[in-house]
């Protein structure tokens, strides 16, 4: 069952992106488990997705980011080889898939590697350095000068032409 929200966020203003957020998590039927995954915090800045990809090489896999979306896509080009091969049990998944990441402000992907079947993409924060916490000196009202600004004359440099 979908329920439409858009009536909710028509008077919002400064919340499209938590709208957008409850759009998609109404839009998603089944949180898909293909391929399999881990995220791991790695220190205070960085993490790491783990993506479980037997049988995917990097020329099969796409990795893009956009509006702090991360998104990881492969599809297998060599499929007529697999065409010629007569399984009995199939167990290693090789089909098409499409994995989405919401990520969080200021997180940007440092770098992806492919090891043993398993792709490795790197995840760092950075804070602005004016969203950072800073320290505010507390003076004692002692002391206190009021500074005022008084405008500067101007000079008329400007020849008449009469």
């Amino acid at each position: 069952m979908n329920f439409d929200l858009t009536p909710l966020f028509r008077t919002s203003i400064g919340f499209d992106r938590m709208a957008q957020l409850l759009d998609q998590a109404n839009r998603i039927d089944q949180t898909p488990s293909y391929p399999p995954y881990n995220i791991e915090h790695l220190d205070e800045n960085n993490y790491r997705i783990t993506l479980a990809l037997a049988g995917f090489s990097e020329q099969d896999l796409n990795i893009t980011t956009e509006q702090n979306t991360l998104t990881v896509s492969g599809k297998i080009e060599s499929e007529t080889e697999e065409k010629d091969k007569n399984f009995i049990h199939r167990g290693i998944a090789t089909r098409s898939f499409e994995r989405r990441f919401q990520l969080a402000d200021h997180v940007r992907v440092k770098g992806a590697n492919m090891d043993n079947g398993l792709l490795h993409i790197e995840l760092e924060r950075e804070i602005p350095e004016a969203m950072k916490p800073r320290s505010i000196e507390i003076s004692n009202g002692r002391g206190r000068q009021t500074i005022e600004q008084k405008p500067k004359a101007v000079k008329d440099d400007k020849k008449h032409i009469a």
